[in-house]
């Protein structure tokens, strides 16, 4: 199974790092679901939850804002002025 090789980073730190299978984040132009294969992109976060699914069904949520979103090659990188795990 394909994976998504994820970074979520704020101003100062690393907030988590790691592999999921989804990834769904609050963007400018609304929430958007990310996964293994998709194509290269780059958005405007907005204030609200990052939701990641981990390979094993886990699920993981972080707080972010004011910051983007890369996509590209199956990695995602979320970087936030403010970012925290809920």
């Amino acid at each position: 199974m394909a994976t998504l090789a994820v970074s979520v980073v704020s101003a100062d730190r690393e907030v988590w790092s790691g592999e999921a299978s989804l990834v769904v984040a609050r963007t400018v132009e609304g929430e958007i679901g990310i996964m293994p294969g998709h194509e290269p992109m780059l958005a405007i976060l907005a204030a609200g939850e990052v939701r990641l699914t981990l390979p094993g069904g886990k699920k993981i949520e972080a707080s972010a804002e004011d910051g983007f979103l890369s996509v590209q090659s199956n990695q995602v990188q979320i970087v936030a002025s403010r970012a925290a795990l809920a």
